[in-house]
């Protein structure tokens, strides 16, 4: 059941927005989705313990025979494209394809696409299967869009400002959710947009601190059919969790183990006090 119709979260206010992402993070501990992490080698563990700190269930089910049945029993599947491994390409394919029939909602984490051949045409086959959401930093998202040549490997050298135009144009065509993540993240359906200005630059030292945020959007997408709502009560929720984290350490060692306390301890009055949503 949705918290709003489409109709009624076309125009939400920043106080509605900020009100829904309160009470997504609530409905997220009340059901602890079931996630499935197609994801990369380095980053594994990361995401499955972002996962279980978040109030979510982590599966990380990546071969092929397994994916595809699993995604149809699974709450969100992350499609995470760091390290695709042949094995691992063919299970993304077949766990999307099953998704897609099972009504799963799904992300596609295109990562360091534009110069590198083979994901980049992974990401374009896995783009046409309509992915639920669409994450990565601007040049990702500029190069998924075919106007660009992607950045430094999985380091960004666009803005997310100039993002937009292709964040929009992707959301159009494949009907996605689009985010990009930056200082501020940007996420648009291709109508709306919406600015989450929450987290720490800390998140960008850690291994993964992006990549589980995929995993994170997976599970809230199983809550609520406003999918644009969804991916920003995410972002606020772990944007929130990382800038409470950085103000009781001293640097990227200690910061990684105290943002998952702060995941794991975060609560829907935090989010109504410190939301930063525009």
């Amino acid at each position: 059941m949705s918290i709003r119709t489409p109709q009624q979260s076309a125009h939400l206010s920043t106080d509605a927005l900020v009100a829904a992402s309160a009470a997504l993070l609530d409905r997220l501990r009340e059901r602890t989705p079931l996630v499935q992490s197609i994801t990369n080698a380095v980053v594994t563990n990361f995401t499955a313990n972002v996962l279980l700190a978040a109030g979510a269930a982590p599966a990380m089910t990546d071969i092929p025979s397994e994916a595809g049945p699993f995604a149809r029993i699974a709450s969100g599947l992350l499609v995470n494209l760091g390290t695709p491994q042949a094995e691992q390409r063919v299970a993304m394919i077949e766990a999307a394809t099953a998704a897609n029939d099972a009504g799963t909602p799904w992300v596609l984490d295109p990562v360091a696409v534009g110069f590198l051949p083979v994901r980049t045409a992974l990401a374009a086959e896995l783009l046409a299967l309509r992915p639920t959401i669409v994450r990565g930093n601007a040049s990702e998202i500029i190069a998924l869009a075919g106007l660009g040549a992607g950045g430094r490997g999985v380091d960004s050298t666009d803005s997310v400002d100039s993002a937009i135009e292709a964040a929009t144009s992707i959301a159009r065509a494949s009907g996605a959710v689009v985010a990009v993540s930056g200082p501020t993240d940007v996420i648009t359906d291709g109508d709306r947009v919406v600015r989450c200005s929450n987290g720490h630059a800390w998140l960008t030292l850690v291994t993964g601190g992006g990549c589980a945020l995929g995993a994170v959007f997976a599970a809230y997408a199983s809550l609520d059919d406003d999918r644009l709502l969804t991916t920003v009560a995410a972002t606020t929720a772990y944007t929130i969790a990382a800038q409470q984290a950085a103000a009781t350490v001293q640097g990227p060692g200690s910061f990684a183990p105290a943002f998952l306390d702060r995941l794991h301890l975060l609560d829907a009055s935090a989010v109504r006090e410190l939301a930063v949503i525009a």
